[in-house]
């Protein structure tokens, strides 16, 4: 595998400075809020988590437009990606929100619709992962690959529009109105968007990192396959 370029390396250093950054704004910037307390403090990574990790599914599904029109086996390395860094960041946040659920109402899970759907996005990605191993010719498993997370994609803006739609306990922190809107302080608003624009960082970087391990896997399995013919 060839060196890191240089802007890779500075991405790594920055991307770990600046998640230190978020951490001590989220406890020293930010306020205690005055009914959740200390817990709510994650609420800061838990949302930034949760907006990058659906972001990587969306990218996944654009990429998988661009690998049906143009065949390229690339574009498939550049899917696949996305969607195992994505998988990392949304189980996070589901973590992180049953760490915050477990005061807020007590208990750590509940089915109610925001909560459903993301289990199931998570589902329906870690599917599309164990699936993808039981093909093994590359150019059908990245046209299986392209058409699945083309239609996952779909679940994304139903779990993002899912407590807008349907009744739910879970607040709305962005755009929310009446009873259910989040509110918050100039400063928890400036945390969580430092912390959302941190994370899509940290996302960038560790896509690069695993494009690159994809396209070096790649050359070995192309090496692999003109061995056994």
């Amino acid at each position: 595998m060839p060196p890191q370029p240089r802007v890779l390396k500075i991405l790594n250093v920055l991307s770990a400075l600046l998640v230190f950054v978020g951490f001590l704004m989220s406890i020293f910037y930010a306020p205690l809020e005055k009914v959740m307390g200390e817990v709510q403090r994650v609420f800061y990574f838990h949302v930034a988590t949760a907006w990058v990790g659906m972001i990587g599914f969306i990218v996944a599904a654009v990429v998988a437009v661009i690998y049906l029109k143009t065949q390229d086996l690339k574009w498939d390395v550049v899917g696949l990606a996305a969607v195992e860094i994505s998988l990392v960041f949304f189980f996070v946040a589901i973590v992180l929100g049953s760490i915050w659920a477990r005061p807020a109402w007590g208990t750590w899970w509940t089915w109610e619709p925001r909560l459903t759907t993301a289990a199931i996005l998570e589902m329906i990605y870690l599917a599309y992962l164990l699936l993808r191993q039981g093909i093994e010719e590359p150019e059908r498993r990245a046209r299986f690959g392209a058409v699945y997370t083309l239609l996952g994609g779909l679940s994304v803006p139903l779990t993002f529009l899912s407590i807008r739609i349907f009744r739910t306990i879970h607040p709305v922190v962005i755009g929310g109105g009446g009873s259910e809107k989040m509110n918050m302080t100039s400063s928890m608003v400036a945390t969580m968007l430092f912390c959302i624009a941190v994370f899509s960082l940290v996302f960038v970087t560790l896509f690069w990192h695993r494009v690159r391990l994809g396209q070096f896997a790649d050359k070995v399995e192309q090496l692999k396959l003109k061995i056994t013919q």
